[in-house]
């Protein structure tokens, strides 16, 4: 292994990291004020609006993921113009795509609502959150753009700083808006929409004072470029998209094996633990992402797999710590959001350990996305995101409580994410079978 790739794989995949983990605390400080504070009925109206929430970051995501690799690429082969091209079609494209989202999303907010799943105990709840959230949703994908591109630009610090001051400022905003405000679930809404707002205003600077390569300036829409950046980012929009789709097939499944509020309650607390794993993974991912793209771009092979022989032991270790903790010490994480409510507590504890048995998988295959979205591969880098959250997924949630039993239902992501990864050891091994032919 190069003595470079530790040092390469510290300074771009640990900021991203640490910078979405605590992007991650929108959701979950929200998660501890509502149960806290409204109890079990508002934690569901929150569950309830997750698969908008991750539309909106699948969509930022793609955007982010797509015009990476055409920053990253152009900048390793030394042409600024056209990256700065490419970022700027970038911003464009979430501001439009924020915007539609905004004016849409309010107009149908009560079908909206009852599509995801809303029952008539929560529905004026889940129509406030929706509103809410949507109507800020352009601050929300454009910070996540932003960051990314500062990131590509080379100040990963820079992005990292913008996102967990972001995050700071939603703790403190949820306790003004639902402790001193009393604004109720609103006011979680609200909280979580703004965050977003501070970190775009760190981030700016860095294009206004051309702090490096990429910079506002005026360009003309060109939908080829547009085209491109979708066609590169649509594996990153499958993997997290597919998350909210999967968020609402369960909650149906939830209610289909009438579990009722407890149990959408209960996988709303495992889908906050599950967002810190996935967010190590997806930050250090992506971080990655702009060192695989312009190892790519200069024609370094050697540096590349280098760096995804080293990453890949860093994700299964990473893997492996989280699930001991939460064999262990899951109860705790818990107990934070459920407010003395022991039979939550105990339903959601019971079932915990057998959602993330096999999530220590989830770690290569998110991994292998990346690197082939990085690379051009974007094939390989689909078919990945489609078997681990569009395809097995919602197969086997629907199938394992029919034919093997109700408990056999928090079973289905870990099967999942462990099948996914046979194929992509299979494709691994297929590739270097014929870089040796080569």
């Amino acid at each position: 292994m190069r003595k470079d790739v530790p040092k390469l794989f510290c300074r771009y995949a640990l900021p991203q990291m640490f910078g979405l983990l605590f992007n991650s605390v929108y959701f979950i400080v929200d998660g501890m004020f509502i149960g806290n504070r409204l109890g079990r009925e508002a934690m569901a109206s929150a569950g309830i609006a997750v698969p908008m929430l991750e539309l909106m970051i699948a969509l930022s995501m793609a955007i982010t993921a797509g015009s990476g690799v055409m920053v990253s690429l152009s900048l390793a082969k030394k042409r600024p113009e056209e990256a700065n091209s490419s970022s700027m079609h970038a911003l464009f494209t979430a501001a439009f795509v924020g915007t539609v989202l905004a004016i849409s999303g309010n107009i149908f907010i009560r079908p909206l609502s009852r599509l995801l799943g809303s029952t008539p105990t929560i529905q004026q709840d889940v129509e406030s959150y929706l509103s809410i959230i949507l109507s800020l949703s352009p601050f929300m994908l454009l910070s996540f753009v932003m960051g990314g591109l500062v990131r590509d630009d080379g100040h990963n610090v820079h992005a990292m700083v913008a996102l967990t001051a972001g995050s700071l400022s939603n703790i403190f905003l949820d306790w003004l808006f639902m402790y001193p405000l009393d604004m109720g679930i609103a006011g979680a809404a609200l909280a979580t929409a703004l965050g977003p707002l501070l970190s775009d205003l760190i981030l700016l600077p860095h294009f206004l004072l051309r702090r490096g390569t990429l910079h506002l300036c005026k360009f003309r829409i060109q939908p080829r470029l547009i085209g491109r950046m979708a066609i590169l980012g649509i594996p990153s929009f499958v993997m997290v998209f597919t998350i909210g789709m999967v968020t609402f097939i369960t909650n149906t499944s939830i209610g289909c094996l009438s579990m009722g509020e407890i149990g959408l309650a209960a996988y709303l607390l495992t889908g906050y633990l599950m967002l810190i794993i996935l967010t190590l993974f997806l930050g250090m991912a992506e971080g990655l992402q702009p060192v695989f793209s312009s190892m790519k771009g200069s024609g370094d092979s050697a540096g590349l797999q280098s760096m995804r022989r080293f990453a890949g032991l860093v994700f299964v270790s990473a893997g492996l710590i989280c699930y001991i903790l939460i064999f262990f010490f899951s109860d705790r994480f818990y107990g934070l959001f459920t407010a003395g409510d022991q039979a939550l507590l105990a339903f959601t504890s019971s079932h915990s350990r057998a959602y993330f048995s096999g999530f220590v998988f989830a770690g290569i295959n998110i991994l292998f996305i990346s690197f082939w979205q990085s690379v051009e591969e974007t094939g390989k880098s689909m078919l990945i995101a489609l078997m681990r959250s569009a395809l097995l997924p919602p197969l086997f949630i629907i199938l394992l409580p029919l034919l093997l039993g109700q408990d056999w239902f928090w079973f289905g992501h870990s099967i999942s994410e462990l099948i996914t990864a046979f194929l992509v050891l299979f494709l691994h091994h297929m590739e270097r079978a014929g870089d040796r032919k080569c």
